[in-house]
């Protein structure tokens, strides 16, 4: 219907090549004449875009993790204030976590109690269906081709994911200060917690919120960057999100309805 704005949840406005879709989903993808004018909603890297958007593809719950983490170090602006890449673009590492809700609800056996409860897992170790989604979003970012190691695990709990990425620093990286880097990037992000350094989150620190808490390392005689990247899958990773862009569509504040703290415990 005219003037009907769409943001949708699933992945048919995700990838921007059908073929890879197809590849991924196996299925046909049914609307192909309107992916060209869906906005990818990840509003830290498409706010001004969200905002004038009739449809929205939301990301996934793991490649909104993995973008945020790497978006300061891939972002041109970095690059360019230090005359070339601050980390090798082809090989990035995304080791990720998520709990059994992130699977949705459907019957499967590995999402039994019986059998995810005490217990920790890899799993599409061969390759996730997120894993092109998160390759065109920091290719995109980074405005260059990105390539990268992405494992997924599902972990004893119902929501939440943690996210550890590595990037193997270029020399012009080495010489940056990475905790200040990131801290500037997302000064005045409404969701996103840059943790001071040295710090460690945890999953429950943001459960039933639409929060990314994100926190830098560098390992000690290391040439790597480490970030850590908690979310609760529900929320920032999946509905909140919505929320957000809905709320940058519709021109309301970019916090409405979202504001609620982490259920802790």
């Amino acid at each position: 219907a005219a003037g009907v704005k769409v943001i949708d949840l699933a992945a048919d406005f995700r990838l921007k090549d059908t073929a890879e879709f197809e590849r991924w989903y196996r299925m046909p993808h049914a609307c192909p004449d309107i992916l060209a004018e869906a906005v990818y909603g990840l509003p830290e890297v498409k706010r001004e875009a969200i905002r004038n958007a009739r449809v929205i593809g939301l990301p996934g719950c793991y490649p909104t993790s993995v973008q945020l983490g790497f978006l300061p170090v891939l972002d041109p602006a970095a690059v360019a204030a230090v005359g070339g890449d601050l980390v090798e673009r082809d090989s990035l590492i995304a080791d990720c976590k998520s709990g059994a809700s992130g699977a949705g609800r459907k019957a499967e056996v590995h999402t039994l109690l019986a059998e995810a409860g005490d217990n920790f897992r890899a799993y599409s170790v061969a390759g996730h269906r997120h894993l092109p989604e998160i390759r065109q979003g920091l290719s995109a970012i980074a405005g260059k081709p990105v390539s990268l190691v992405f494992t997924p695990h599902l972990v004893p709990m119902v929501r939440g994911i943690f996210s550890t990425l590595y990037a193997r620093l270029t020399p012009a990286g080495r010489q940056v200060d990475l905790q200040a880097l990131y801290e500037n990037r997302f000064a005045g992000e409404p969701f996103v917690d840059v943790m001071p350094a040295g710090s460690t989150p945890e999953t429950r620190s943001v459960r039933a919120s639409n929060i990314a808490r994100i926190a830098v390392h560098r390992p000690p005689d290391s040439d790597l960057l480490m970030v850590l990247v908690v979310e609760d899958n529900l929320v920032k990773g999946a509905s909140g999100q919505g929320v957000q862009a809905m709320n940058l569509m519709f021109g309301l504040p970019e916090g409405t309805g979202l504001d609620q703290v982490p259920v802790l415990p």
